[in-house]
Order: structure tokens, then C-alpha cells, then sequence
């Protein structure tokens, strides 16, 4: 099976490489805009025209889209999250090639949902920031293409490679601050937010099943269950061996909030915040039985290992 690949260089797509190319039946192809890739090419800004071009020549029986931007203001976020999958779309509907399309969507595409409640495949989506806007208007070019395609929406994706900006990153870092620094209490506010997370090597063998799969639609990818930023944290804190207390701060319930000295804040500056950037409020599970019923997938990773391993990589920073 030939697999184009799509953002190979992104935290997911690193992944989902690795995983496709343990599998001795999969002929790989990294289209992206690094050097690094087999073949640059800026979807962004290039023409449906010459990726056609490009997919006849290569003749992928699969394009997997790990590509796309998770920060910026509305407009770059429309440029690499929606007009970019504009540009796919429409160069496999001129291609000859007939490949299959495995595009990676988001849980931000829903919005926030009710407290205790698991978000279906068919909940009217209604996101909540210009982040999970871009990527919606990708999905439904995806679902109207007329394709064979299959849109995974991936929730809360951890483990190794974290970004240090995210929410559990920032924990992370924050954490070894604390323990080099020799602090016996750590402050932190915003910890009530409850997210469905997700292993990035679990997402992989997803996006694998999916290349193999007839599924299309949309399919959630998730655990099935939410967990408080707070439980994250004390699981965290057990994992690095950080024995001091953790102090909440009263704070909004969607921020993150790491007060102390830092490069970019230092001693008398306000605390350090960042709001949870998936505009999905205080809440998010997903309903993960099409995952089960349509690819055959399971989570297998637990939410302490993919901890140690965002740990590892925070002790490790100098």
C-alpha cells in the first residue's frame, strides 16, 4: 500500500510515520513544507493543480492529512487549516489516482458540551474559537467531497512530544521549576477543566486502522473518558517524585494558571496564563464505539504513562 503523508513533521504526524512505516506493507511518501520532507510543497499556497500533478505521478492508494495549525490569529488558521484541505479535495478529485483520504480533525469542532455527558459523532457541532471553526470548515469540505474519506476526530492528544505551550506541558514545566528551584508548594489555577486525553501513539494505530478500514464519516478518537486537569496534575506530580503540596488558585475555570519567575515573567510580574485553547469549556468525553464498531480500535496507552513520559521530557530540558 502506498500512503502519502501530510504533515509528517507535526506532533501527530511523527506518529503516525513511525507507526505506517513499521507496518512492511506500507510504502511511505512525506509531503510537507521542511526540508526534511521527501517531497516540499506548501499547501497553503499551492495549487490543487501541481498536487495533482504530483498524486498521478505517485499514485498513493492513501492520503493521510496530519497537517495544520493549532495557534495564530483567524486568518492563518483558515490558511493552513481550511484552505489547505480545500487544495487536497480538490486535487484527489482531479487525480486518476482514486486514493482514499484519512484527514485528522478535532474534538474543538464540537465546542463545549454538557458536564457528564459523551460527545457522539452526531452532536450538532458548534465550536468555540476560530481555532475549531477552521478546522469544522475542513471537515465539512472533507464530508462533501465526495471521496472515499474518513475524518478522525482526535480529543485531547498526550504523551511523548507534548508541546511545552500546551496545558500539560505547562504543568510539566512548571513542575521541574518548582523541583529545581527547591520549592516545597506549587500554585496552580484553572485545574477544573476535564478533557478526554488521548496518547499520540494511540492516535497512530488509529490513523493506521483508518487507512485500512472502508469507515467513512466521521469517527471519534479518544478514551471514553474525561479527566480534571487537577487528577493530571497530582498523577504528574507522583510520576516526576515531587513531594511538595500542590495549592489550587481560585482562577476561571477554562485557564491554566502558573504563577512565578520564568524568562518571560519575571519576580513582580502578574502570573503567567494561558487559556485552554480549544474553546471547549469545562468539559469534554468522547463517545469512542464507531472508533470500536468501524476501525477495530482500542485505547491502549494509559493516561499515567503518557504523564512520564511528557515528565521525562521536561527533566530533561536545561
Amino acid at each position: 500500500m502506498r500512503v502519502l503523508l501530510i504533515g509528517a513533521n507535526g506532533y501527530l504526524g511523527r506518529y503516525v510515520a513511525d507507526r505506517l512505516l513499521a507496518d512492511p506493507a506500507v510504502q511511505l511518501t512525506a509531503l510537507g513544507r521542511g526540508d526534511d520532507a521527501d517531497v516540499r510543497f506548501d499547501l497553503a499556497t499551492g495549487s490543487p493543480g501541481a498536487l495533482t500533478r504530483f498524486l498521478d505521478a505517485v499514485h498513493p492508494g492513501v492520503v493521510v492529512n496530519c497537517a495544520g495549525a493549532t495557534r495564530g490569529g483567524a486568518r492563518e488558521l483558515t490558511r493552513h487549516n481550511t484552505v489547505a484541505v480545500a487544495t487536497i479535495c480538490e486535487s484527489l478529485r482531479r487525480s486518476s489516482c482514486g486514493a482514499r483520504l484519512v484527514h485528522l480533525g478535532c474534538a474543538s469542532e464540537y465546542g463545549p458540551s454538557q458536564p457528564g455527558s459523551s460527545t457522539a459523532e452526531d452532536a450538532v457541532p458548534r465550536p468555540g474559537g476560530p481555532y475549531g471553526v477552521s478546522k469544522l470548515a475542513a471537515t465539512e469540505l472533507v464530508l462533501g467531497s465526495g471521496l472515499d474519506a474518513v475524518v478522525l476526530r482526535i480529543f485531547s492528544p498526550v504523551g511523548p512530544g507534548t508541546p511545552a505551550g500546551s496545558p500539560l506541558g505547562r504543568l510539566a514545566e512548571a513542575m521541574r521549576r518548582a523541583m529545581q528551584s527547591g520549592d516545597n508548594e506549587l500554585k496552580l489555577g484553572g485545574l477544573g477543566v476535564q478533557r478526554d486525553f488521548v496518547d499520540v501513539r494511540d492516535v497512530a494505530r488509529a490513523v493506521h486502522a483508518a487507512s485500512l478500514s472502508a469507515a467513512q464519516g466521521v469517527v471519534n478518537i479518544g478514551t471514553g473518558r474525561a479527566v480534571r486537569l487537577r487528577e493530571a496534575a497530582s498523577v504528574l506530580a507522583r510520576v516526576a517524585g515531587f513531594g511538595g503540596a500542590l495549592h489550587e488558585l481560585d482562577s476561571p475555570p477554562a485557564r491554566l494558571v502558573i504563577p512565578g519567575p520564568s524568562p518571560e515573567h519575571p519576580v513582580g510580574s502578574p502570573p503567567a496564563t494561558s487559556p485552554y485553547p480549544d474553546g471547549c469549556g469545562t468539559w469534554q468525553q468522547a463517545d469512542v464505539r464507531t472508533a470500536r464498531d468501524r476501525l477495530g480500535w482500542r485505547p491502549r496507552i494509559g493516561l499515567e504513562e503518557s504523564l512520564a513520559d511528557i515528565w521525562m521530557e521536561a527533566a530533561c530540558r536545561i
